[in-house]
């Protein structure tokens, strides 16, 4: 299995995208692909992806960014639309780097932004790969426990590395073994920096448009949704305990042109705990091979 480790060189830039910073890591070259993370404590995009980019990238431009709130990039989000704000955000990267069109892969937070970037634009996506994305029936269920221990990592007593092992071990994977000790001090260490304590990008809605808020993150509520062009792979572990597996078949359910892929014994990070499966279904995809 690929590690940490296996990393290829990668040219950084921090890019001046709609009045923020954004950093952006790039590896190889072909059709480009943006690689877009997960919403939890201390996520970035090259570590969420450090089983995944050099497998990709020898077949595509693997553009890896930050989200805004997130690693080097500008933080703070508005609470008012968050999905939206942060497909306004890649799109405008998008701009930024002079691409018309791209592939998108987007693992939980940052598949909701890739669903959300491909709703209001989907002549900018070519094709689209979802992991346990966030914003599937959200308004039709309780939260599960896992998004519970996400939402509160900032709340009560605060940020703390146990409170963030707990999540990662508990929740966000299927084997909690899979997960080195140096991956949690890391997280650990971009959570708890200041400006992010001070506005943490993944909350729960509040004030007198919170309803209005979660109506618009569910997805399943968007008519848009049916009628969707992209050509689109969902892959949800079966394990999930973050987003219930059962979005899957909510999305392929609505979407016109969506494949399904549930995958047994994982949890919420597909493309960690079964990097190579993911590796290959998601190049074949993107390449049409299947």
């Amino acid at each position: 299995m690929t590690t940490h480790t296996e990393l290829p060189s990668m040219q950084e830039s921090l890019l001046d995208v709609a009045d923020k910073k954004i950093f952006v890591a790039e590896t190889g070259e072909g059709p480009p692909v943006l690689l877009l993370h997960g919403g939890g404590p201390g996520a970035s995009g090259v570590s969420n992806y450090a089983r995944n980019i050099a497998e990709l990238a020898k077949e595509y431009r693997v553009i890896v960014p930050d989200l805004p709130g997130y690693g080097r990039s500008t933080k703070g989000v508005d609470g008012a639309d968050p999905f939206g704000y942060l497909a306004d955000t890649i799109r405008a990267l998008l701009d930024r780097l002079g691409l018309d069109k791209a592939h998108l892969v987007g693992n939980s937070y940052g598949g909701a932004c890739a669903l959300r970037l491909a709703l209001d634009t989907p002549d900018r996506v070519d094709r689209m790969v979802l992991m346990g994305p966030g914003g599937i029936g959200t308004t039709r269920a309780l939260p599960t426990p896992g998004l519970n221990s996400l939402l509160n990592y900032y709340s009560g007593d605060g940020p703390s590395r146990l409170k963030l092992e707990k999540f990662i071990r508990n929740y966000l994977v299927f084997n909690a073994a899979d997960v080195p000790d140096s991956v949690i001090d890391a997280r650990y260490q971009d959570s708890i920096d200041p400006d992010v304590v001070a506005a943490p990008p993944l909350r729960r809605p509040s004030g007198p448009n919170a309803l209005r808020t979660l109506w618009k993150m569910d997805f399943t509520r968007d008519k848009r949704l049916a009628r969707l062009p992209v050509p689109t792979l969902v892959l949800w572990g079966a394990a999930d305990k973050v987003n219930r597996p059962s979005g899957g078949p909510m999305l392929a359910g609505r979407m016109p042109n969506c494949d399904l892929y549930e995958v047994a014994n994982t949890g919420h990070w597909v493309q960690f705990e079964r990097a190579e499966l993911f590796n290959r279904l998601c190049a074949d995809f993107l390449a049409g091979r299947r």
